[in-house]
Protein backbone atom coordinates (compact mmCIF):
# COMPACT_ATOMS: atom_id res chain seq x y z
CA UNK A 1 0.00 0.00 0.00
CA UNK A 2 1.47 3.34 -0.98
CA UNK A 3 0.98 6.31 1.21
CA UNK A 4 1.00 9.46 -0.39
CA UNK A 5 1.59 12.70 1.82
CA UNK A 6 -0.23 15.53 1.71
CA UNK A 7 1.58 19.03 1.77
CA UNK A 8 1.06 21.23 4.94
CA UNK A 9 -0.67 24.66 4.05
CA UNK A 10 0.20 26.82 6.82
CA UNK A 11 -2.77 28.85 7.57
CA UNK A 12 -2.88 32.65 9.42
CA UNK A 13 -2.89 33.41 13.17
CA UNK A 14 -4.76 36.41 14.42
CA UNK A 15 -2.23 37.94 16.96
CA UNK A 16 -3.50 41.15 18.95
CA UNK A 17 -1.04 43.47 18.48
CA UNK A 18 -0.88 47.22 20.39
CA UNK A 19 -0.26 50.30 18.45
CA UNK A 20 1.90 53.53 19.87
CA UNK A 21 -1.54 55.16 20.59
CA UNK A 22 -2.70 52.24 22.87
CA UNK A 23 -5.24 50.53 21.12
CA UNK A 24 -4.79 46.86 19.82
CA UNK A 25 -4.80 45.74 16.26
CA UNK A 26 -5.24 42.86 14.50
CA UNK A 27 -2.41 41.38 12.65
CA UNK A 28 -1.86 38.24 10.86
CA UNK A 29 0.94 35.43 11.20
CA UNK A 30 1.15 32.50 9.33
CA UNK A 31 1.23 29.25 11.51
CA UNK A 32 4.68 27.16 11.50
CA UNK A 33 3.09 23.94 9.89
CA UNK A 34 3.76 20.91 11.92
CA UNK A 35 5.93 17.98 10.44
CA UNK A 36 3.97 14.77 8.84
CA UNK A 37 4.60 11.96 11.77
CA UNK A 38 7.27 9.67 11.35
CA UNK A 39 5.68 5.99 10.50
CA UNK A 40 6.75 4.66 13.92
CA UNK A 41 4.56 7.69 15.53
CA UNK A 42 1.79 6.98 12.70
CA UNK A 43 1.61 2.73 13.89
CA UNK A 44 1.79 4.20 17.14
CA UNK A 45 -1.14 6.25 16.96
CA UNK A 46 -2.92 3.55 14.72
CA UNK A 47 -1.97 0.86 17.34
CA UNK A 48 -3.65 2.98 20.63
CA UNK A 49 -7.02 3.76 18.28
CA UNK A 50 -7.60 0.35 17.27
CA UNK A 51 -6.44 -1.08 20.91
CA UNK A 52 -9.09 1.64 22.43
CA UNK A 53 -12.19 0.90 19.75
CA UNK A 54 -11.78 -2.77 20.14
CA UNK A 55 -11.64 -2.69 23.89
CA UNK A 56 -14.93 -0.12 23.77
CA UNK A 57 -16.86 -2.55 21.45
CA UNK A 58 -15.98 -5.23 22.89
CA UNK A 59 -17.19 -4.15 26.26
CA UNK A 60 -20.04 -2.42 24.57
CA UNK A 61 -21.66 -5.45 22.28
CA UNK A 62 -19.97 -8.47 22.73
CA UNK A 63 -22.53 -10.13 25.91
CA UNK A 64 -25.20 -9.67 22.52
CA UNK A 65 -22.60 -11.37 20.56
CA UNK A 66 -21.70 -13.99 22.46
CA UNK A 67 -23.92 -16.67 20.77
CA UNK A 68 -22.79 -16.07 17.52
CA UNK A 69 -19.98 -18.19 15.69
CA UNK A 70 -16.50 -16.63 16.02
CA UNK A 71 -16.38 -15.60 12.39
CA UNK A 72 -19.22 -13.43 12.38
CA UNK A 73 -18.51 -12.09 15.81
CA UNK A 74 -15.28 -10.66 14.13
CA UNK A 75 -17.41 -9.54 11.22
CA UNK A 76 -19.33 -7.22 13.33
CA UNK A 77 -16.61 -6.15 15.62
CA UNK A 78 -14.69 -4.92 12.70
CA UNK A 79 -17.15 -3.61 10.86
CA UNK A 80 -17.77 -1.44 13.26
CA UNK A 81 -14.49 -0.70 14.77
CA UNK A 82 -12.49 -0.29 11.06
CA UNK A 83 -14.60 2.38 9.73
CA UNK A 84 -14.64 4.43 13.23
CA UNK A 85 -10.54 4.01 13.85
CA UNK A 86 -9.77 4.76 9.96
CA UNK A 87 -12.16 8.04 9.59
CA UNK A 88 -12.74 9.29 13.26
CA UNK A 89 -10.09 8.27 16.00
CA UNK A 90 -6.60 8.20 13.77
CA UNK A 91 -7.30 11.79 12.24
CA UNK A 92 -8.36 12.75 15.78
CA UNK A 93 -5.28 11.58 16.83
CA UNK A 94 -3.27 13.50 14.33
CA UNK A 95 -4.85 16.54 15.10
CA UNK A 96 -4.00 16.28 18.76
CA UNK A 97 -0.51 15.40 18.08
CA UNK A 98 0.24 18.47 15.76
CA UNK A 99 -1.91 20.46 18.91
CA UNK A 100 0.78 19.65 20.97
CA UNK A 101 3.53 19.91 19.20
CA UNK A 102 2.21 23.66 18.12
CA UNK A 103 2.33 24.39 21.55
CA UNK A 104 5.56 23.27 22.49
CA UNK A 105 7.56 25.70 19.89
Amino acid sequence: MTTVARTATTTPAVAAVADADGTRSRSVQPVQPVRLPSVHMRVLLTWIAVFTALTAVQSAIGPYLAGFPMLLRTLVITGIVVPAVVHALVPNLLKVRAAVLRRRC
